[in-house]
């Protein structure tokens, strides 16, 4: 089989992949048709049965799947057309080969996440990350299996891990530089910004939103975790407490792309501006590698904002 990111337009494909989703539609002439999400460790495409025969076989995502069909483009992206489908034996498919996963190894970045959290100078703050990612076994495993992202950034096994850290890094830079800022409160931030996303975002295959993602969101919920430890911190500095919540509601940085609250602390700025820089340069590195060897412009991107193409390279 090819993986979905080798896919081209006039590919005629044979494999198995993981039916992600299912919806059951009707056209405008008033014809019955299937609307799939397939999916395996390098993406996912688009994929439509217009056709309802016999070779199409009922299944309920998630669920491994056999397909016959065709790929062509439209709008730009990727689509596949199904001639024949049927849920796939467990003989002919490798579990591993549908969930995308950091190229990072996840236990050296995490032992590297430990250290950061070893240089937390002050004891409440120390004492809360030691409670979630030293303690925790239940969610040590959850912050290390789950992704940053649905689809934008980071949106694989080990991409929350690998952000966090990312963030982390860029954050300790910044308060090298700038003496302002209290280090150990940005560094609790940066580890603890998006915490909240091991409950909005359900595990792999799946890596959907969950209720409470839906209905609450990553940030709030971030900030009622890092409330819940707070409270069971004796003494911990109401004043502290306060600052440490505002950094985790303020890192989206503008009202409008989900913070509740603009940057008003220097610490809370520096969040913002390393989790914008980790989320942007990811999202153009995997741009990037979608696009292989294309150096053409590759079109306007909603979350860049920009029509975008790659670097020019040089003949050596």
């Amino acid at each position: 089989m090819k993986y979905i990111k080798e896919l081209q337009p006039g590919d005629r494909v044979s494999g198995v992949y993981l039916c992600k989703s299912k919806q059951e539609l009707t056209s405008s002439k008033g014809k019955q048709y299937l609307s799939l999400i397939l999916v395996d460790k390098t993406g996912q495409i688009d994929t439509k049965v217009w056709n309802l025969t016999e070779g199409i076989e009922d299944v309920e995502p998630p669920a491994f799947v056999y397909v016959d069909g065709d790929v062509k483009e439209f709008r730009g992206e990727n689509q596949m057309s199904l001639r024949r489908m049927r849920t796939a034996g467990e003989d002919e498919y490798v579990p591993s080969d549908y969930v995308p996963a950091s190229r990072y190894d996840i236990e050296e970045m995490y032992s590297e996440l430990l250290g950061y959290i070893d240089s937390v100078k002050e004891p409440h703050l120390h004492r809360l990350l030691e409670m979630y990612f030293v303690n925790t076994p239940a969610f040590i495993e959850s912050f290390k299996k789950h992704s940053a992202a649905k689809s934008v950034h980071h949106g694989f096994v080990g991409g929350l891990l690998e952000h966090t850290l990312s963030v982390t890094k860029l954050c300790d830079f910044l308060a090298s530089r700038y003496s302002r800022i209290n280090r150990d409160l940005l560094i609790t931030a940066a580890i603890c910004h998006d915490m909240g996303k091991t409950k909005e975002l359900s595990y792999f295959p799946m890596n959907d939103y969950t209720d409470e993602g839906q209905l609450i969101g990553h940030i709030v919920t971030g900030v009622m975790m890092v409330r819940d430890a707070v409270l069971r911190i004796k003494d911990f500095p109401d004043k502290l407490a306060r600052e440490l919540e505002h950094c985790i509601v303020a890192h989206h940085g503008q009202l409008e792309y989900g913070s509740p609250k603009k940057p008003a602390l220097i610490e809370a700025m520096a969040l913002h501006l390393a989790d914008l820089t980790d989320s942007r340069m990811e999202t153009m590195t995997e741009l990037f590698e979608n696009a292989g060897d294309n150096m053409d412009w590759l079109g306007y991107n909603r979350f860049i904002e920009s029509n975008i193409r790659q670097t020019s390279r040089q003949d050596s």
